[in-house]
């Protein structure tokens, strides 16, 4: 509940306006996001990598309001995989885009128009060695987003796609998507949903998510388990003794529980999801909403600041 009150004061105008016009909340930012261009991406992704931990960068800017603005989004990931390529970056890594920074709700024709932008993007991936996960959005965005997905595996099959436990709805498309090959990154979900299709109780959710996680095991899928809850990351480990190495792998936020993430890569596959860009504010949000650590964090900082 806190972090639904917490998502509704971020999406007024004025509380945008105030945190992204302040000086103070840059160095804040700094902590979950890269940086603002591919140089800082690129940075991230070689002291990452050095570590033993794979990525997943996400250019952000989910906010269009013209085919132009989508169409930018894909000149600017063209222009990471040039450079992941150019730096002999790509093996492991994988890019992560959503589909409303691809126009997805720019009218009736949106939906077709994200899947095409997005096709062109998992094609230069794929040529360049790098994997492609489709992010979930809210619940507004999920049948498109699936029907998106499915088009995509029918020619790129290791095309990734998330679910979120919170969603009523999860458990089915769970079951729909556990099959040999099918890469799935799992995560609670970050967007203020209604009581009517989401869990409002967290410890609902994340019985949710653990019935997830055994679904998409049992069902021979590929699992990306993205969460920060140590509870759920020991319950993870548990589940995947005894199953053949390589079945899973644990996912977590850049700048979020680094301790963690290195001692899980002493033993598992880690990723790390890596966002840059200048259009932050969604994000950072909903980054703030998840864990009331980070919003404790923010405070401190602009006290100190």
């Amino acid at each position: 509940m806190f972090g639904q009150l917490l998502l509704g004061v971020a999406g007024n105008s004025g509380v945008r306006r105030l945190v992204t016009g302040s000086t103070l909340s840059r160095p804040v930012v700094a902590r979950f996001i890269a940086g603002d261009d591919v140089e800082a991406a690129t940075r991230a992704v070689r002291d990452l990598t050095r570590g033993g931990i794979a990525v997943s960068l996400d250019r952000l800017g989910e906010d269009v309001t013209t085919p132009e603005q989508a169409d930018d989004t894909v000149a600017g990931y063209s222009e990471l995989l040039d450079r992941l390529s150019g730096e002999g970056l790509t093996a492991g890594n994988e890019i992560s885009i959503k589909l409303s920074a691809l126009g997805q709700g720019l009218g009736p024709d949106g939906p077709r128009r994200a899947t095409e932008r997005a096709r062109t993007l998992v094609e230069r991936a794929h040529a360049a060695g790098v994997d492609v996960t489709v992010d979930m959005e809210d619940h507004t965005r999920v049948e498109d987003t699936l029907e998106t997905v499915r088009a995509l595996r029918a020619d790129f099959p290791r095309t990734g796609c998330v679910l979120q436990a919170m969603l009523r709805r999860t458990e089915g498309d769970a079951r729909d998507l556990a099959h040999p090959g099918s890469r799935v990154r799992l995560v609670k979900g970050a967007y203020n949903e209604p009581p009517e299709v989401a869990y409002p109780a967290k410890a609902d959710v994340d019985k949710a998510y653990v019935r997830c996680l055994r679904t998409l095991l049992d069902g021979g899928a590929y699992p990306m388990i993205a969460t920060h809850d140590l509870r759920l990351v020991n319950l993870a480990e548990e589940l995947l003794k005894g199953r053949p190495a390589g079945s899973a792998e644990f996912q977590m936020l850049y700048g979020i529980r680094a301790p963690e993430q290195q001692r899980l890569a002493r033993q598992h596959a880690v990723r790390v999801y890596v966002p840059y860009g200048t259009d932050w504010y969604g994000y950072f949000s909903r980054r703030l909403a998840e864990r009331p650590a980070n919003l404790a964090f923010f405070a401190r900082s602009l006290v100190a600041g």
